[in-house]
């Protein structure tokens, strides 16, 4: 599947001054898949070590880290010779090994020459088990599917270019704007599990097949993430991280039933109602990317990040459709549209999701009173507010108040509509399904 990080992975591969690479990423996102076919078509041959499947490399990381004797005792287990200039060698599920992790560092300084790749689930997790390679690794992640790269999953090749050349004031024809919104929806249903979306491709012939195929596989990967919480939760309880975990996406519901604006710690898990009591779960989700947390901030100036406290803040899933899948929206009533003001939530995980892929600057949440910005984005020196509608109603309060206590160079909202610009209030209108393109097209505005 074509996925816009193999970029910067070649971007990477030409790099003079390149050190090992670490690629972090929640597990069913394809980091594997990527780095294989990145190593297909880059290099000349692709030596795979699975950590976990093959646990007896392992003992070759046992004796000291020298590299050029790894790379000997590698060589000779896989019975071929490794060319330091033309192969790229991978070290997947390099968790299950702290040894390699550290090796990395060495492979660095003795052995500059050679590619090497590796992959890691909960890797947030297991970096203290060992020396980490401080300032001798490079670091990328890898999200799940951004709602381009399923068009491009799909093989839907011609709104994947169409969405990738758009550019600020293009308009978009009804006829393209309801075909784009038909496809938000499926992409709402399947998310950006590459595993999901290739079931969706090889049955979307059938839409109600295909539907049923894909909650099917999300409701077993929802039982593999629980079960990777039991194997890995260590000094953590794993009740405790299920139990948190499935909180998520039943809090934001009743934000926007007008009752809760921020996670709650209280009614959880019984005798916690302190975020101290629950701090270690939540850094726990975190680390394993199955969670992001969206600080939220009230009257601030820049830095942003100076405004905002740790225990109030707003938690979403990592992948919107393993989100209706917990809380068990039927995708019919996800294509009809049809879920109430759920679908609110649905479209700003959404928005957030694709943010986050798609860009490096912190994201945050401002509240004021009963005023709420979904997002704010920080591009060049300045703060966009970024509101999000799941419908055709644009109508935003909240911006209003906020365009006029801090007077942004640019405002965005997000909604069910075509795009549109209002030049008099510098105000940009988009449709949702254009959300992962806010960073470039703020970049092209002067």
């Amino acid at each position: 599947m074509k996925r816009l990080l193999m970029k910067q992975l070649i971007a990477w591969k030409n790099n003079p001054k390149r050190k090992p690479l670490i690629l972090q990423g929640v597990r069913q996102t394809g980091k594997t898949f990527l780095l294989t076919e990145f190593g297909q078509t880059e290099f000349n041959r692709v030596h795979l070590i699975n950590f976990e499947k093959q646990n007896t490399f392992i003992k070759l990381f046992q004796a000291d880290l020298n590299p050029k004797r790894i790379l000997e005792d590698l060589s000779f287990q896989l019975q071929t010779n490794i060319d330091l200039r033309q192969d790229l060698l991978i070290f997947d599920e390099i968790q299950a090994c702290p040894n390699a992790i550290t090796s990395l560092k060495y492979f660095c300084e003795d052995l500059p020459e050679l590619a090497v790749c590796s992959a890691g689930s909960l890797l947030g997790l297991h970096l203290n088990e060992s020396s980490f390679p401080v300032g001798k690794v490079d670091m990328m992640q890898l999200y799940p599917m951004t709602f381009l790269e399923f068009l491009a999953g799909i093989s839907d090749e011609q709104a994947f270019d169409f969405i990738l050349h758009y550019k600020n004031g293009d308009s978009i024809s009804d006829i393209k704007h309801d075909y784009l919104w038909q496809r938000l929806k499926h992409y709402f249903i399947t998310g950006g599990l590459p595993e999901v979306v290739d079931i969706f491709r090889n049955t979307q012939n059938n839409l109600f097949d295909a539907t049923q195929l894909v909650r099917s596989k999300q409701e077993e990967l929802v039982t593999a993430y629980y079960a990777d919480m039991a194997k890995h939760s260590g000094k953590i309880n794993a009740m405790q991280l299920d139990r948190t975990w499935r909180a998520v996406p039943m809090q934001l519901a009743g934000h926007y039933e007008g009752s809760i604006n921020r996670f709650k710690f209280k009614d959880i898990i019984p005798n916690i109602c302190r975020y101290g009591q629950l701090a270690g779960v939540i850094d726990w989700l975190e680390a394993a990317k199955l969670v992001f947390r969206l600080p939220i901030v009230g009257s601030f100036e820049q830095p942003v990040k100076a405004y905002t406290k740790e225990n109030i803040f707003k938690l979403m899933m990592f992948d919107v459709g393993l989100l209706g899948a917990m809380v068990a929206i039927d995708p019919s009533t996800i294509l009809q549209y049809d879920y109430g003001t759920y679908k609110g939530y649905f479209a700003e995980n959404f928005v957030g999701q694709q943010l986050i892929a798609r860009q490096s600057a912190p994201l945050f949440n401002w509240q004021e009173d009963r005023s709420e910005i979904e997002f704010l984005l920080s591009c060049q020196g300045n703060i966009v507010p970024i509101e999000v509608k799941a419908g055709n109603i644009t109508r935003a309060k909240s911006l209003e108040k906020y365009k006029a206590k801090y007077k942004p160079k640019h405002s965005l909202i997000l909604s069910a509509k075509p795009p549109y610009t209002n030049q008099q209030q510098d105000l940009i209108y988009l449709p949702l399904y254009l959300a992962e393109k806010i960073p470039e097209l703020l970049h092209g505005i002067e």
